[in-house]
């Protein structure tokens, strides 16, 4: 069941070779496809080991891996869409934590997703390691959202 061309006339950047690479923080060149298994509840998880922000008030680079993960359902992130989205935080001064609920924020709203999380592991700056972690769940998966929440604290 391979997707025709009618199935991804909002993609714009896939296959495209002319690639504009944002020099500013740009949601706007997110794309989403149509999930074909909205029927099926499953996880799809992002790796971005190359996230780069700006410290707001230093303006020194921070560097970090950024793990997303989301169950669709009706609207997919295109991931070169998502790759080009998160190089715009390039330029970006916002502290870890807003980083973190920023890119929540607006994959949720572009997919509306059953469930979503996204974790920052920076680089230790000054000796602190931070590692933000945000998420969002509809009504069913409550539960899951506060367990995953209580998940992510460290062990001590």
């Amino acid at each position: 069941m391979s997707r025709k061309e009618d199935e991804m006339p909002a993609l714009s950047l896939l296959g495209n070779t002319a690639t504009h690479y944002p020099d500013r923080y740009s949601p706007e060149v997110l794309e989403t496809f149509p999930n074909k298994h909205p029927g099926n509840e499953y996880l799809v998880t992002f790796h971005c080991p190359e996230f780069t922000s700006l410290c707001p008030k230093t303006g020194q680079p921070d560097f970090a891996k950024i793990i997303i993960s989301y169950i669709p359902r009706d609207r997919m992130v295109e991931s070169k869409s998502l790759k080009l989205y998160l190089f715009s935080f390039r330029n970006h001064g916002d502290f870890h934590e807003d980083c973190v609920n920023i890119i929540m924020k607006d994959l949720v709203k572009l997919m509306d997703p059953r469930y979503l999380e996204v974790k920052g592991i920076f680089t230790p700056r000054g000796g602190i390691a931070i590692h933000p972690f945000a998420n969002y769940a509809d009504e069913e998966h409550r539960d899951m959202a506060h367990a995953r929440m209580l998940a992510s604290f460290p062990e001590q």
